[in-house]
């Protein structure tokens, strides 16, 4: 039994470790899965020219990247044997160390997981319209290239 229903991608600032352990607990009654696995983007404090990154502050055209999420969510459970997917993303400001991207999986098997979470990432990076604006320690920004 495939779980495609899926609430609110976006979440409002960083993604607690209480949400993530939360989420990971709800899925212990679900005795088919046999194995998990997540990612979890963290904001770097990068140095930029002299300057360090404190803060992303994310936007996204939620329309679009909802429906580009809901793309690579089909995509995933048409080409990998997932019990459940869920991606959780921020929208606002992140500080460095905080989590702003989760992205948690379920299979029957182990080997599953590991590719299919690969690919959900990578596609989430390469086409979802989400954009972060990197503010720096004196309050200048710029805006973020993903890598």
């Amino acid at each position: 039994m495939t779980e495609k229903k899926h609430k609110n991608v976006f979440q409002k600032g960083a993604i607690s470790s209480e949400f993530i352990g939360n989420s990971i607990a709800k899925h212990q009654t679900k005795t088919s899965i046999g194995a998990h696995n997540i990612f979890l983007g963290q904001v770097r404090a990068d140095v930029i020219d002299d300057k360090t990154v404190t803060a992303i502050e994310y936007t996204a055209y939620e329309d679009m990247a909802n429906a580009k999420f809901h793309e690579i969510r089909e995509a995933a459970f048409d080409k990998f044997e997932l019990t459940c997917m869920h991606i959780y993303h921020s929208l606002g400001t992140v500080k460095a160390g905080e989590i702003c991207l989760f992205v948690f999986v379920s299979s029957p098997r182990r080997k599953i997981v590991f590719k299919a979470l690969e690919y959900i990432v990578e596609a989430i990076k390469a086409d979802v319209p989400v954009f972060g604006k990197e503010i720096f320690e004196d309050e200048s920004h710029q805006w973020k290239v993903n890598s």
